[in-house]
């Protein structure tokens, strides 16, 4: 128990830290913007594309990685049930209104890696451009005080496992 009072402790301070920087109004803006390319017309985007250029594996890859993870997403955050910052934390509100109650792990962020390993495992170019926006999108959810560290820590290790695990075996 005191392993995980210890994380939270980091958790706090460290959401603190993202909050009072010098140009969080900037940082808001643009958080905001790149949390909504992770929302779902992207991905919606990039499946088409794959359908289009006939790249069955991706397509494959994608859909089941897509329903692998809202399983472990829904399952974790059933399970470990962690209040977002506005609960946890008296007097704070959010930037953004979050869609659901709990925030253990960042749903934003797992889908994002989903996204990044699986598409640069077609395109190995891409993970130039995937991997920093999908790092880029959990520190958008930290800044729209929706999300502590290690939700978005969590949902980088669960989507980037996940889509390496189902590459191995199934394409």
């Amino acid at each position: 128990m005191r392993f995980l009072q210890s994380i939270h402790n980091y958790d706090l301070l460290t959401f603190e830290w993202f909050l009072r920087r010098k140009h969080r109004n900037v940082a808001v803006r643009v958080s905001r913007v790149i949390s909504f390319t992770a929302d779902g017309p992207f991905y919606a985007a990039a499946a088409l594309v794959f359908i289009y250029l006939r790249s069955w594996h991706v397509v494959k890859l994608l859909a089941l990685g897509f329903i692998v993870e809202r399983t472990c997403y829904a399952v974790f955050k059933s399970l470990f049930k962690r209040n977002r910052p506005p609960a946890a934390i008296p007097g704070f509100k959010s930037v953004v209104e979050p869609s659901d109650q709990f925030s253990f792990p960042s749903g934003h962020t797992s889908a994002a890696f989903l996204m990044a390993t699986s598409v640069s495992f077609a395109i190995p170019g891409a993970a130039w451009f995937l991997y920093p926006w999908a790092c880029s999108v959990g520190v958008a959810r930290v800044t729209l005080g929706v999300h502590f560290p290690t939700d978005v820590l969590a949902g980088a290790i669960m989507g980037h496992l996940i889509a390496t695990l189902l590459i191995g075996n199934v394409i």
